[in-house]
């Protein structure tokens, strides 16, 4: 190339690159006067020597033979070292920066810093450690070296003299990009196939200081996709971020103007944002091969987590020095070694030899794979996989299509997604503590509809309300099945159950008769011996529900959340206590119409609704005594019945809609539902992370049509054990689990139960009017720094074992 005339090198390059232009970065790279040829075997490397020799002669360039070198395993080429292992610094180039004396004025700075920033690419977070002499070279700052300017000084001369082996793009295959921002810089590493290509970091801008996280965050991924724009147009790309919310930057709706222009780049990049832990980011220092002094900073805490996910990290010694760190993953070449000893894989891999679309491949590196998947064989590796993506810290028990879609990414067998499926729904953790998003297990069970009036009663109690004047808190509902007429009577928490029987006695028998038959809980009211006795001597059948399935008396559930309401209303637009208004909102909901029924109780139960301000009728003998009443009282019966039979299959065509069958045998095993907060003054949330489900538990006997009886262990004496199908789960055997309830304690509420083991320390909370003492509480399934503080009052009353 003649020197001397204008823009000689320029059209000496474009020169070459029109000469080359059909190999080049297939074989060839040329920078002006330098041709690199290169090739994976020696008789590829004699044929692409020919080729590039003879079209030289063609183009009548002539080489010089003095300055050409041949068969060469590594060779310096524009400052580095290229060789089949990757790209390293030219030793020679950086023999300068090991002898640099400490620089005395910023020309210096600046002389030093161009040269390191020659090899920037091999340095990682290159721009934070030299931030202390950057500094320096600004038009505002002084002139003073610092023993942090001293430090970054020699720590660049360390890194630049042990800079480790980048790999060589392989033009197959995606890339990764892990990329982070701080305060200070941006930072980001280009890998493919599990080894460091290039790394890269600048420092902030003035002006990008004041942006707001998830715009740094953002401009780490724009930074890194511009910077290597060259390598990755075309190419999928992954690329990992510590900031979560960045996942979403394609779907969220609201962006600003600068996030806007970014997406417009982003765009053009076939690119899947991931996110990754910052605790992780270990893992890509690992993977990066950095020299001794990375590996003896890295805790074993790092590396054995690496050795888990199948990356083994080999340390070899020469001349006494810790060379390079070499990343194999154990785990592929264990799936190469099965995959030759599975006779299904290898047929499909000759039949698509012979021609036949299999959809398996011979990958480069020797392994099958169906497309870009991994080809796995049967046996333990499968069950080692996705054990590894179900059950591990970095996946912590997905569903099977999450867990399913993650591995299809990397590996694949056939009946893939039946199997993660089958082993996820073998998984016992999964069965204990994952709610079921079905349709409500059982369907409905309608009481048959009853003979005569207030024969068939339902009971339930409202409890919690305001203590009134009269020392009433609580309401006792009375409902009967066939009219729908109910009684509301006031009484209080604490009394006696004789004195509630003297009320029953009163209020119901006096008026209405001895019932047949009672519907309602497990209240322990009902299940006393005193009720059970008196019931027992009155000749009427007590019929209570299945255990914590209060939807088994919905006729009384139905009516509270209505009489409620009447009771806020009645507060709100009249004042005074509930009380004062209870006999006025009996009369009201009794003299209303009801749907179920066509008409109101009232009318039911006595031929016609009572007289009131809105609802006038005659009185006389004529009225009262008219053979319209006396002969139409069965008439009504029957079409009251008629009426409710039709409300009975109306309701039930609903409710079925959003129901299903589930039945099980005696003999099978299911797991029992159960409530995972803890006890009612506890304050904390850990309860909340408590099994959903125990067990599980052998099924004695079917009773009824939904509901079974369970053979429940000693600990769990005091809770009925009978239960709705809804409450009950399915048990998946598998040979692995290992079952233990020591840990969880039941109470009879059917909830997790913690016992309070010491008092840790005490303290007064300071109201206005009052002050209440505080204890710290530490408890029996927590750790020491999950202890809670409870109000003295309570604990003493509940535990006084406590307080000696």
């Amino acid at each position: 190339m003649p020197f001397g005339l204008t823009n000689a090198p320029a059209i000496f390059m474009d020169l070459m690159n029109r000469v080359f232009y059909q190999y080049l970065d297939k074989f060839v790279i040329v920078f002006i006067d330098d041709i690199l040829v290169y090739s994976k075997s020696e008789e590829e490397h004699e044929r692409h020597l020919r080729i590039v020799l003879q079209t030289l002669r063609e183009e009548q360039l002539y080489a010089k033979l003095s300055k050409c070198e041949f068969w060469l395993d590594q060779i310096p080429f524009l400052g580095h070292i290229v060789s089949g292992e990757g790209i390293s610094v030219d030793p020679k180039k950086v023999e300068a920066v090991k002898s640099w004396p400490t620089p005395k004025s910023v020309a210096e700075i600046r002389s030093f810093l161009g040269l390191a920033g020659y090899y920037r690419r091999f340095v990682e977070n290159f721009s934070r450690i030299a931030e202390p002499l950057t500094r320096l070279t600004r038009k505002e700052e002084k002139f003073n070296w610092t023993e942090k300017c001293q430090a970054a000084f020699d720590e660049l001369k360390e890194r630049l003299i042990t800079a480790p082996i980048l790999a060589l793009p392989s033009g197959s295959g995606g890339y990764e990009i892990y990329s982070d921002a701080s305060g200070k810089g941006l930072g980001c590493v280009l890998m493919q196939h599990g080894r460091v290509i290039a790394y890269a970091s600048r420092q902030l801008k003035t002006h990008e200081r004041n942006y707001p996280t998830h715009d740094l965050e953002l401009a780490a991924v724009v930074f890194a996709l511009k910077l290597w724009r060259h390598y990755l147009y075309g190419e999928r790309i992954k690329i990992y971020t510590d900031h979560k919310s960045l996942k979403y930057v394609f779907t969220q709706k609201e962006i600003n103007m600068r996030q806007r222009r970014w997406l417009e780049l982003l765009k053009d990049f076939d690119m899947e944002l991931t996110y990754h832990p910052g605790k992780a980011n270990k893992v890509a220092d690992a993977l990066s091969r950095r020299p001794e002094a990375f590996f003896m900073n890295t805790p074993k805490e790092i590396l054995e987590d690496l050795r888990k996910m199948g990356i083994e990290v080999i340390r070899p010694l020469t001349e006494g020095m810790w060379q390079n760190l070499q990343v194999q993953s154990s785990l592929i070449d264990r799936i190469k070694e099965a995959q030759q000893n599975d006779s299904k894989l290898q047929k499909m891999w000759k039949q698509t030899e012979e021609g036949l679309q299999t959809g398996i491949r011979k990958h480069p590196d020797g392994s099958l794979r169906f497309g870009d998947r991994l080809c796995v064989p049967s046996g333990d590796l499968r069950t080692e996989i996705m054990s590894e993506a179900h059950n591990s810290q970095y996946s912590i028990h997905p569903g099977s299509t999450k867990m399913y879609k993650d591995l299809r990414q990397t590996f694949w067998w056939h009946g893939m997604k039946r199997e993660v499926a089958r082993f996820v729904s073998r998984c016992l953790v999964c069965q204990q503590v994952k709610a079921e998003h079905q349709r409500t297990a059982g369907l409905l069970q309608p009481l048959p509809i009853p003979e005569w009036k207030w024969e068939h009663l339902t009971m339930d109690f409202v409890t919690g309300l305001p203590r009134t004047q009269r020392g009433n808190n609580a309401i006792w509902v009375i409902v009967d099945r066939l009219t729908k007429s109910a009684r509301f009577l006031p009484f209080r928490v604490g009394q006696s159950t004789e004195a509630l029987a003297e009320m029953y006695m009163r209020q119901i028998v006096s008026q209405h008769g001895v019932p047949v038959s009672i519907v309602s809980d497990r209240d322990t009211r009902f299940t006393s011996h005193f009720w059970r006795s008196l019931q027992e001597s009155l000749g009427t059948k007590l019929k209570f529900s299945s255990a914590y399935h209060p939807q088994t008396d919905g006729q009384s559930e139905r009516t509270i959340q209505t009489l409620e309401d009447m009771l806020r209303a009645c507060t709100l637009d009249f004042g005074g206590a509930w009380d004062d208004h209870l006999h006025l909102v009996e009369f009201s909901y009794n003299n209303s119409y009801h749907d179920s029924i066509k008409m109101a109780p009232f009318e039911a139960l006595y031929g016609r609704k009572c007289r009131s301000p809105v609802c006038w009728t005659d009185v006389g003998e004529r009225q009262l005594l008219g053979p319209e009443l006396v002969t139409q009282t069965v008439d009504i019966i029957k079409a009251i019945r008629s009426h409710l039979q039709a409300a009975q299959d109306r309701q039930k065509m609903w409710a079925d809609k959003h129901r299903r069958i589930l039945e099980f045998q005696p003999g099978e095993h299911v797991f029992l539902k159960i409530s995972p907060t803890k006890g009612t003054i506890r304050f904390g949330t850990r309860g909340k992370l408590s099994p959903r489900y125990i067990g599980p538990f052998d099924i004695l006997e079917k009773v009824g049509n939904v509901s079974y009886r369970l053979a429940l262990p000693p600990a769990l004496e005091g809770v009925h054990n009978v239960f709705h199908v809804s409450q009950l789960r399915r048990y998946v055997p598998d040979t692995s689990h290992i079952l233990d309830h020591s840990e969880i304690t039941i109470g009879p509420t059917l909830r997790i139960e913690q016992r309070p083991v010491g008092i840790l320390d005490r303290r007064d909370k300071i109201l206005r009017n009052r002050v209440i003492p505080l204890v710290r509480v530490a408890w029996s399934r927590d750790s020491p720094g999950d202890s809670t503080w409870e109000k003295e009052e309570d604990m003493r009353r509940q535990y006084p074992y406590l307080f000696p």
